[in-house]
């Protein structure tokens, strides 16, 4: 039976980060399933869907298949067996997958390739919904969370360092907006499964955090 790890909580939480660098740790897939979202939306573009139609969205979504390998390090996404990596960040493809992922049909569909994914090998997974919904048997699940004022500060230090523009009251005021609309959504919204490990990173470095998780595991 294969090891699963399902990693929830709020935007800015650094999710992410954290699961890519257990992954590297423990010898894990990342399963990363924003790409696996932006994968979807990159085939339904390559289809000329309409993307105000939802029942053509939900037809042509099922004919992709996508998986997700590490290659010499590097994870690549595999869209019906072609490396899509270069086209995955692209604006055109991000604003797709931002309209199709609320179709219920491309959640569905990602969902069962995810438990498939999950099913074949030793895998960590983030999101919002992983422990409570995509894979409510994992033998861990973590609820990685931080502090609003937390999350903020680490976002516009991020976008300081860039030197791009930063409003530390308008970045923390969309944060604590995005965390009421994942909390209410009406399809799997992000709550903490019963069964997991709470981990409060905002006194925590992360280094902490990872050796706190691997402790878990």
């Amino acid at each position: 039976m294969s090891l699963n790890i399902a990693i929830d909580g709020p935007a800015g939480a650094g999710k992410s980060t954290i699961a890519k660098l257990i992954a590297k740790k423990k010898n894990l897939i990342y399963v990363d399933t924003g790409a696996m979202y932006r994968a979807v939306a990159l085939y339904i573009l390559r289809q000329k869907t309409d993307l105000e139609d939802a029942e053509a969205i939900a037809s042509v979504c099922r004919e992709a298949d996508i998986t997700i390998r590490y290659e010499d390090g590097v994870q690549v996404v595999y869209l019906n067996g072609e490396n899509v990596n270069a086209f995955l960040r692209t604006e055109e493809v991000g604003n797709t997958a931002s309209k199709t992922s609320a179709n219920p049909a491309v959640r569905e569909h990602l969902l069962s390739l995810q438990r498939k994914l999950a099913s074949e090998n030793d895998c960590i997974m983030d999101g919002r919904d992983i422990g409570t919904v995509v894979l409510p048997d994992a033998q861990l699940k973590v609820f990685l969370t931080a502090s609003s004022d937390v999350r903020a500060k680490r976002r516009y230090d991020e976008l300081v360092a860039k030197g791009e523009a930063a409003d530390f009251e308008k970045i923390k005021a969309d944060i604590e907006q995005r965390d009421y609309q994942d909390m209410h959504r009406e399809i799997a919204p992000l709550k903490q499964a019963v069964d997991a490990r709470l981990v409060d990173t905002s006194d925590m470095s992360i280094e902490e955090v990872v050796d706190t998780i691997c402790g878990l595991i």
